[in-house]
């Protein structure tokens, strides 16, 4: 029999028992995200949709079912038809075809009673119900994160005596002995060294401290990578690319379920203690997702249909990038701009409301403490001017410039984990890791504290009561001399900062290189912003005192009026920090959003989309893709890119299997092939579904069955169905014609016939091909020339022929 190619390769159907088609413990099963070997088989997380398919019984081609009883296939349902299997994608169109139906039968009976109607008015309200629930949880859970990452982070340097569930602020909080300059210091938070050896001055006691702070990391990382290792390995890296991927049609079983929300929770805590240079804001997306998915299955709207679950999971990315940064209006602008693939507007308006739930209960939690929602709030007194958009777009072209670097030297620094024989050793990675980026990290003080408070105070604009370094300059106080400029000079505390902050960006920039995509919960959010936000401060340093000693100068003459502060280095760390970020990821509509959001500087919106444009244009100019899609093709996933362009004179004849001097298509026959010749054909092939026509000499398309969905009936049919043999024939016709007697009964499977699969002709050209499976979320499409078909082209054909094009190698693409 002639085969074609090009459908993924379904490793279940090997004349072996059915259970391999739900789970498998082959060594072909162990998959990398994005590094070493982790088994990608299904668990119990994420069941079957339409019901559980017998373990016990064994698919051999033979016997016949111990039922009695007749069973027609076109009337009565099959459990696990319209299903996936692992590592597939799914079909968009029939699950969206499924749902109308369903609507349309609860609409008719909603006029039958009263009963039918209650029942479709919950119906239509269970989609906003499900949005609170994920609102509720995601805000809760990441409101423990928060609380419990500012503790053990802080226990890295001391404990509270007056109780050790306190953190540094809120031990030194109730404090009667606390001064206005020591406010930091209270009697009530002793340091390790003071604790081990009742001392904290000296060299001996800062040996102590230095050394437990390192023990610490060591312990928060290894309790993160082996629960990681162990437990879920689906918890590690930042879950973006992988719920990308999963929101365009693919199937990930277990990379949402229980399990992985449980250990990403609870590991996410310990990686961001650790100190690594990570964030917990990307993996707050996994989590939302997670969570989504998980409530998903409360509601059979959304359990038994693919499609709908996606809609949730939109909205759920959404609700994640909101109690993340405190941003609800960025959140759903993320979810729309970066991961969702569907994203209609119903599901703005349900996003919308589970991101406000959920920023509603994180504000309510109040892991802050400081009765704000947002995570680095600001006040800028001073308003920019014309003549800043210059330096504003120098740190654009610097997070360009850095996000192109980083993404090169990561996907590289992966690509080697995933090859060599780093991939087989995560757990001594990971200590390797923290041990050098703690060593480095403790002598430098804001490389010492976590990640988040440093760019709070990058952001922060120095006041009559800041004590930081940063704001240490002379004479500050006096906001006049004359006709002068502000009396600013700097002090000695900020050039000892800013030498600080130059190791401590030298640090962060060669560090996290190594550190995303280890196998623990690791964030790009915030050492992005970081590394942008250190650039930005040390370049709004420099033009502060510019502008103090070259005040003559014509262009600061010209715009400074007296007695003001004309520089404000706190808004070029903000605008450094989303030049970074989006030169990573290529955000920026809701970058900005977030970033204002984020701070509350909502009149710095300019700046803000000066530098995230520039910051796009230089990236762009130098690699196309974000980190997040790097990742994912690094992968191998099968994802379209809606925002690529495929501009090459192409036809769908040159893509489509088979090609020219290939062997015949491999079709069924719509009533002339027996039981044995289907298992024949599914035993000698991996194709993920077949077309069928009417015969092979007309070749005449008649649709196109699942390979899943084939296997579970005819298995349904030995057991349930009197008589069915191997020699019995199986009809994909609506009716089949009468038989001699004592012939085996015959198989009806027309129910599970795709009637209507997408066509095109065999001159479409292949721009008008990759559109139709964007937009459409197509798995396959058939190629006919004059009604008779000559091939197929899959999801995977489409983007190994996008790869070819790009000059990239097409076996990079693993799945379909």
């Amino acid at each position: 029999m002639a085969m074609w190619q090009g459908a993924m390769d379904n490793r279940g159907f090997q004349q072996g028992s059915f259970n391999s088609f739900r789970s498998s413990s082959s060594d072909e099963d162990l998959m990398d995200i994005p590094g070493t070997a982790m088994d990608f088989s299904m668990r119990d997380d994420v069941p079957p949709l339409d019901g559980e398919i017998e373990e016990d019984k064994s698919y051999n081609g033979g016997g016949i079912g111990s039922s009695n009883r007749m069973m027609d296939f076109l009337e009565e349902p099959i459990p696990g038809v319209g299903t996936y299997d692992d590592f597939n994608t799914i079909d968009w169109v029939r699950e969206k075809s499924r749902d109308r139906d369903r609507h349309r039968e609860i609409t008719n009976k909603s006029k039958e009673s009263t009963w039918a109607l209650i029942h479709s008015v919950s119906d239509a309200f269970s989609g906003w119900l499900l949005m609170l629930l994920i609102g509720l949880l995601s805000g809760s859970l990441a409101g423990l994160i928060d609380i419990s990452a500012h503790w053990m982070t802080d226990l890295k340097e001391g404990i509270c005596t007056e109780g050790f569930w306190f953190n540094h602020e809120h031990c030194c909080w109730n404090s009667d002995h606390v001064t206005f300059e020591d406010r930091d210091r209270c009697p009530e938070w002793n340091s390790w060294s003071q604790l081990i050896i009742s001392t904290d001055e000296g060299a001996f006691a800062y040996i102590v401290n230095y050394f437990m702070y390192v023990l610490w990391a060591l312990l928060f990382a290894f309790l993160a990578v082996s629960l990681v290792k162990v437990f879920a390995p689906y918890a590690c890296g930042s879950g973006i690319p992988e719920i990308k991927t999963i929101l365009s049609g693919f199937i990930i079983r277990g990379y949402l379920g229980k399990w992985t929300l449980i250990i990403k929770t609870i590991t996410l805590v310990l990686a961001v203690s650790s100190g690594l240079s990570l964030g917990k804001e990307g993996p707050l997306v996994h989590v939302a997702c997670c969570c989504g998915n998980i409530l998903c299955h409360c509601f059979n709207k959304y359990r038994k249909n693919e499609a709908k679950r996606r809609e949730v999971l939109s909205a759920a990315a959404a609700a994640g990038v909101s109690v993340a940064f405190g941003a609800p209006i960025g959140g759903v602008l993320f979810s729309l701009e970066e991961v969702s693939y569907y994203f209609p507007l119903k599901t703005l308006w349900r996003s919308f409301f589970a991101a406000l739930v959920a920023a509603f209960t994180l504000r309510s939690i109040n892991p802050f403490g400081n009765s704000r929602l947002v995570l680095f709030y600001v006040e800028f007194h001073t308003p920019w001017h014309l003549f800043e958009l210059v330096p504003f777009i120098l740190l654009g072209i610097f997070g360009g410039l850095w996000g192109a670097l980083f993404i090169r030297t990561n996907i590289a620094w992966c690509r080697k984990r995933k090859t060599t024989q780093l991939g087989k050793y995560p757990v001594v990675e990971v200590l390797v890791v923290t041990a050098i980026t703690a060593i480095l990290a403790f002598p430098n003080e804001y490389t010492r504290m976590s990640t988040s408070e440093l760019i709070s105070e990058l952001f922060n604009d120095c006041g009559l009561l800041d004590s930081s370094k940063l704001c240490d300059y002379e004479n500050r106080f006096n906001t006049s001399k004359g006709g002068e400029l502000p009396d600013r000079p700097a002090g000695v505390g900020v050039y000892s900062a800013m030498w600080q902050l130059a190791l401590t960006l030298i640090l962060k920039i060669v560090i996290t290189i190594f550190t995303f995509g280890m196998k623990i919960p690791s964030g790009l959010f915030i050492p992005s912003m970081a590394v942008g936000a250190i650039a930005g401060r040390l370049l709004g340093v420099g033009m502060e005192q510019l502008a103090y000693y070259h005040h003559d100068w014509a262009i600061f003459n010209s715009w400074c009026s007296q007695g003001a502060d004309c520089i404000t280095p706190g808004l070029y760390a903000m605008v450094g920090a989303a030049a970074c970020l989006g030169g990573v990821t290529r955000m920026t509509v809701s970058l900005v959003v977030i970033m204002f959001e984020l701070t509350g500087g909502l009149e710095y919106i300019v700046p803000l989309m000066a530098a995230a444009m520039t910051s796009k244009w230089v990236a762009d100019a130098l690699g196309r893709e974000g980190i997040y899609d790097a990742h994912i093709r690094l992968n191998g996933y099968p994802f379209l890119e809606a925002k690529e362009e495929f501009a090459h004179k192409t036809l769908a004849m040159d893509v489509m299997k088979p090609r020219r001097n290939d062997p015949l298509l491999t079709v069924l026959t719509q009533d002339s092939m027996t039981v044995e010749d289907v298992e024949t054909i599914i035993s000698e092939t991996t194709y993920s579904g077949f077309p069928v026509v009417v015969s092979r000499e007309s070749q005449r398309l008649v649709g196109f069955v699942l390979r899943r969905d084939l296997i579970i009936s005819i298995e349904n049919a030995r057991k349930k169905q009197d008589g069915v043999v191997s020699t019995s024939i199986i009809y994909f016709t609506e009716h089949s014609p009468p038989m001699p007697p004592y012939t085996p009964p015959t198989l009806k499977l027309r129910n599970i016939l795709d009637l209507s699969p997408f066509t095109v002709t065999d001159l479409t050209p292949m721009e008008i091909v990759v559109d139709i499976f964007r937009k459409l979320g197509l798995r396959q499409c058939l190629v006919t020339h004059n009604g008779r078909l000559l091939g197929i082209i899959t999801k995977k054909d489409v983007l190994k022929h996008i790869a070819q094009m790009a000059n990239q190698d097409p076996d990079s693409i693993l799945f379909n």
